[in-house]
């Protein structure tokens, strides 16, 4: 059902989006989805929690190749993983992380951007040693922010993602984490 859901999301948007046309694509009865859904919202909640743990994985795989040896590059990762998502992913074009549905998709306390800025979070502490204070997550987030913005300007320039715009939403990122992070790390060795 949620692969029929991702497709569906892409052919008509989440607005156009029915139990009945789910049921009707999946080819089951629309009473097997409502035994594991009570309505869309929470279809497409489950496809963007798993969409979400396929991206979680994939930047795990990516961050366990010998090939990053820096925080940046386990940056330049992340963005790569989620440009390949929208070029790759049926549905995730147009769901994102859920926030076309909800901005609490993911968790009610946090938007689905924080969700994401406190996974990277935990994946660059794991991987590249950063220390984990809130000052890194609010950097993440306003850098999670920033991309998906410019990601998603990129996508309605061009079907496959306008490679100039991606381009140089790599380079703003890379640069401002750059800047918060090592003068961070400097101001740490100081103190």
């Amino acid at each position: 059902m949620l692969d029929a859901c991702a497709e569906l999301v892409d052919e008509v948007g989440y607005e156009g989006l029915t139990t009945t046309l789910l049921a009707e694509r999946a080819e089951v009865a629309i009473g097997s989805v409502y035994q594991f859904f009570p309505d869309k919202r929470a279809i497409v909640q489950a496809l963007t929690l798993r969409t979400m743990e396929s991206y979680l994985q994939r930047l795990d795989e990516r961050f366990a190749s010998d090939d990053l040896t820096h925080w940046w590059d386990g940056v330049d990762a992340s963005i790569d993983e989620y440009i390949s998502m929208h070029r790759t992913v049926p549905g995730f074009r147009t769901l994102h992380f859920g926030d076309v549905v909800d901005l609490h998709l993911l968790d009610e306390q946090r938007d689905n951007n924080g969700v994401i800025a406190d996974q990277l979070a935990r994946v660059l502490t794991e991987r590249f040693g950063l220390t984990d204070v809130p000052e890194l997550r609010f950097h993440l987030e306003v850098a999670v922010e920033t991309a998906d913005a410019l990601i998603k300007l990129a996508f309605r320039r061009s079907q496959e993602g306008d490679d100039r715009v991606l381009a140089e939403a790599k380079a703003l990122i890379r640069e401002y984490l750059h800047r918060q992070l090592d003068a961070a790390t400097a101001s740490a060795r100081t103190n």
